[in-house]
């Protein structure tokens, strides 16, 4: 009996440890559930409290999974089939899907991927094939342009050659002239005409040669021949604008031996109206110092209209001051020169307002033109640079590089003595208007006045020097400055400088030229600076110390305002003050010349200094006292 009531006792207490175990899972389970704000109701309580006791009578079997095994046999079919239905629906996805189904979705997904994965792999390999197709053709590009760059550098060293040789037969052209010129200038005039007064007249040839074959044969029995029946027989002699003086055509001797063909001189002359009648000779006659009948308009004689030097010009006749007209570059208002003009005394009594009238001169550099030689006359001053005619001045501005003028400065008529005088409004009415070249053209005038009106003193060549003084580089033309960047391995710029008007003048004498201002005109890049460093170490080697520290000292004066090359004159607005200039100025008034240069000045240019410029007038060669202006004012 005690060992009943023992087991009964044991199980009883068990029965007691799984309820309490119970209510405290249940107690847990409902506290979760209460947390996560789920409503609970007793009935649920119950069916948890169920599969706890459940769960835990499965883990207190002592046979372990063959007692689960037997039970779950023992257990029946509608109700495992219940709890399994109960448990697989809690435990499927909210969307209801299979594992089956699920697994059909993921292949789909795995396939599509898969082909996603060759389309992606196609298109790399496609851009791939691009991209090399790309760096070929980039390849191919640089290699283009390597041989172009190459080509267009053979090209500009070739142009350069090329500029360089046209240049140089320019200066022996030129050189040629100015020779010509001076050979002419030495002979003398009086020597020549006694020379034609004892030549023999040639007698008629007429016998020698049939004259079926020479039409321009004069008929037989006359004295003279006409000049046009040797045209091969003459040397002819330059013509153009350059030869303002008497020009002469030599009679050259035929291959065939000619009886009694003298060798003679014919003084002809150039005109540029067409006045010239051919009737004005007696028809097959030869007149001695007349003109060749083929010459048409462009040459006129001379012979009789010959001046006499020691004749007054207010004496002249009226063919003698045509003549001047002519040899001073005026020969187109000869026409009405000729209705107007009684003596020379009529232009040196007019005012420019009868040369307006009378002569039709309605360019105002033409009357300062005439104004100034009347002047030169009149005051019987020797100038030397009247020696320089309108022609020898278009060369010059070759020379300091401002050929784009010449026209102009060729329609004016500008020669050496009006250089002199030459104003900013002069400049301006020749369409000079840029600040820059300006400046290029007071520094050449300097450069004149410092050696005397020399025509050859620019340098157009390099010589034997190897260091240059400043002196040397001042004469330096444009071309000669262009030579020294090729020789400082700067030749892929030195076109740049055509048309500049920098020349050795320019680059000594004018203080606010340095080193930049010739690197903006050399369009070297700003971001080059090693380019520029290298030019601006061998343009101070080459301007000397002396002219270096006149710059940097302009460059750091208060006032001081930068070399701009693009900088333009503007022409003076006149108010009211500045009807003034109807009044005769004084003669030490003349600060609208270019170039007001003091006699002083010539030796410091000559040695390559600078010195304070004052705006006196400009320099007379021949009389450095009392100088009186006769520029602008006059016209």
């Amino acid at each position: 009996m005690a060992a009943d009531a023992s087991l009964m006792l044991e199980a009883a207490l068990e029965q007691m440890d799984d309820i309490i175990a119970g209510s405290k899972a249940v107690t847990e389970l409902t506290n979760g559930l209460c947390e996560l704000g789920s409503p609970i109701d007793v009935g649920s309580l119950q069916a948890l409290q169920l599969a706890e006791e459940l769960r835990l009578a499965l883990e207190l079997q002592e046979d372990g999974d063959r007692g689960r095994e037997a039970l779950r046999s023992r257990l029946p079919c509608s109700t495992s089939h219940a709890l399994l239905e109960w448990l697989e629906r809690g435990t499927s996805p909210s969307n209801n899907e299979t594992h089956q189904e699920r697994l059909e979705r993921l292949e789909g997904d795995k396939e599509s991927l898969v082909l996603q994965v060759s389309v992606l792999t196609e298109q790399v390999e496609a851009q791939g094939e691009k991209i090399r197709d790309l760096e070929a053709s980039l390849e191919e590009n640089s290699d283009k342009l390597l041989s172009t760059e190459e080509m267009l550098q053979q090209e500009l060293l070739s142009r350069t050659s090329l500029e360089t040789q046209k240049l140089d037969l320019m200066d022996e052209v030129s050189c040629l002239k100015l020779k010509l010129v001076s050979m002419e200038e030495e002979q003398d005039p009086a020597h020549r005409d006694d020379k034609q007064r004892k030549a023999e007249v040639p007698k008629p040839l007429s016998p020698c040669l049939p004259p079926s074959r020479h039409p321009s044969l004069p008929p037989s029995g006359r004295g003279s021949i006409s000049l046009s029946f040797y045209p091969s027989f003459f040397l002819s002699c330059s013509l153009s604008p350059s030869l303002t003086q008497q020009n002469h055509v030599v009679v050259r001797a035929c291959k065939t031996p000619v009886p009694y063909m003298h060798v003679h001189c014919v003084r002809i002359k150039r005109t540029q109206s067409g006045s010239f009648r051919a009737d004005s000779l007696p028809h097959g006659d030869f007149k001695r110092r007349g003109v060749r009948s083929t010459t048409g308009p462009s040459v006129a004689h001379m012979g009789d209209t010959a001046h006499d030097v020691n004749t007054p010009f207010s004496k002249w006749s009226c063919d003698q001051v045509c003549v001047w007209l002519e040899d001073y570059g005026l020969g187109q208002y000869i026409p009405m020169a000729k209705q107007w003009v009684s003596s020379g005394q009529t232009l040196l009594s007019a005012s420019p307002h009868d040369f307006e009238k009378e002569l039709g001169i309605k360019h105002p550099l033409h009357r300062k033109k005439l104004q100034l030689g009347l002047h030169a006359i009149s005051s019987a001053s020797s100038e030397t640079s009247a020696k320089l005619d309108h022609v020898w001045v278009t060369r010059w501005l070759d020379d300091i590089g401002l050929p784009q003028y010449k026209d102009q400065f060729h329609e004016a008529r500008v020669d050496g003595r009006m250089l002199q005088y030459l104003t900013v409004d002069d400049l301006l009415l020749l369409k000079v208007s840029s600040q820059l070249h300006h400046l290029s053209i007071k520094c050449a005038i300097r450069v004149l006045h410092a050696n005397k009106f020399n025509p050859n003193c620019l340098k157009r060549r390099p010589g034997e020097e190897s260091q240059p003084s400043p002196s040397e580089v001042m004469q330096w033309s444009n071309h000669r400055v262009m030579e020294w960047l090729r020789a400082v391995d700067l030749a892929e710029y030195a076109p740049n400088l055509r048309g500049s008007g920098v020349h050795g003048g320019l680059i000594i004498l004018e203080q606010s030229f340095n080193e930049e201002s010739l690197a903006v005109l050399l369009s070297i890049p700003p971001q080059k600076t090693l380019l520029r460093r290298h030019l601006a170490t061998n343009f101070h080697s080459l301007v000397g110390a002396q002219a270096q520290r006149d710059k940097v000292h302009f460059l750091e004066s208060p006032g001081y305002a930068p070399l701009s090359t693009t900088a333009k004159v503007r022409p003076k607005k006149l108010g009211f003050s500045g009807f003034s200039h109807l009044r005769k100025k004084r003669p030490d008034d003349s600060t609208d010349y270019v170039c007001p240069l003091e006699p002083l000045q010539d030796e410091s240019l000559r040695n390559g200094t600078r010195q304070p410029r004052t705006d006196l007038g400009p320099v007379q060669d021949g009389d450095t006292e009392g100088r009186e202006q006769v520029g602008p004012p006059l016209c």
